[in-house]
């Protein structure tokens, strides 16, 4: 299945603009549609987190000034976007079917981000959202999370500079799992029109589950030739030897599941998922 709408949170930060950039690249590659997203704070969130002791004028003058601050955030945000979409030759206009061009829409609504993100994805091809590690976008780790546990949909995490390529050399990272098995579908549509696919397999990654040879054999029923390789940890790190594996074949998509063990496990003793997310310099494309 083509890829013909994707789902963009936008934020005003410069893992913003590189998730916009590589937002549109997509499309331009898939005549699809991008839905920039811009989810504004609501004032009204405000008054219960400023506590006891603060008089009704004190809350309001808060509430006045978060609103401000939201007005200036999503007027900015929608001037880089003006920006971006001129710049890459992008037609701003509603989703048409059968559209032989890529074009891009602007929304800015007011909630909670991670909420609304969810929901939207889940009528979405994939959501691109912007690196998780860029300093002052928290939100963009929110929206990544909700995303992946709230949508059933793939999710595509832009690295911090915008690639030259996406989509020409896709690895699929596999151990047999669930989740895996949900980014083998997701890929589907990159691997069918890539140069060149590979199957990245460990023996301290694999799960119960079927192995790098049955994917690869499930693959070549549907016209796919990937190769196998098998990669090995550096530095007692799978993350890292998956990274390097996916280097090394020149990967610019890396297809993967999230979050085999828990989220909570994974972020206090680490794992493959939290590492590729915080140290991945090429498109990653997660599923749960």
């Amino acid at each position: 299945m083509a890829i013909r709408k994707i789902l963009l949170p936008l934020t005003g930060t410069a893992a913003g603009e590189a998730a916009l950039a590589t937002a549109l690249m997509i499309a331009r590659r898939w005549n699809a549609h991008v839905l920039a997203l811009h989810v504004r704070v609501d004032s009204r969130d405000v008054a219960p987190l400023a506590g006891e002791g603060l008089s009704g004028a004190m809350i309001e003058e808060m509430m006045s000034a978060t609103e401000k601050e939201s007005s200036d955030r999503a007027q900015a945000v929608r001037g880089m976007f003006e920006r971006f979409v001129g710049r890459h030759d992008v037609v701003v206009q509603d989703a048409h079917p059968n559209s032989q061009h890529a074009s891009a829409s602007f929304a800015a609504v007011t909630g909670r981000e991670e909420d609304i993100v969810a929901q939207q994805a889940r009528l979405a091809d994939v959501t691109v959202v912007p690196h998780p590690d860029a300093g002052e976008d928290v939100s963009s780790s929110d929206a990544l999370h909700a995303v992946l546990f709230d949508s059933g949909r793939p999710v595509l995490i832009s690295p911090q500079k915008a690639p030259p390529r996406i989509g020409t050399r896709v690895c699929l990272a596999w151990n047999g799992t669930a989740e895996s098995a949900s980014s083998v579908v997701a890929a589907m549509p990159w691997m069918e029109q890539a140069e060149a696919v590979a199957i990245l397999s460990a023996d301290g990654y694999q799960r119960r589950g079927p192995g790098a040879a049955d994917l690869a054999a499930y693959l070549a029923l549907h016209n796919i030739h990937a190769q196998t390789i098998t990669f090995r940890s550096v530095n007692g790190s799978v993350g890292a030897g998956l990274l390097a594996a996916a280097e090394e074949f020149g990967s610019d998509l890396l297809s993967m599941g999230a979050y085999s063990h828990s989220r909570l496990r994974q972020l206090i003793l680490g794992g493959v998922t939290r590492h590729v997310l915080e140290n991945s310099t090429l498109p990653v494309m997660m599923n749960r």
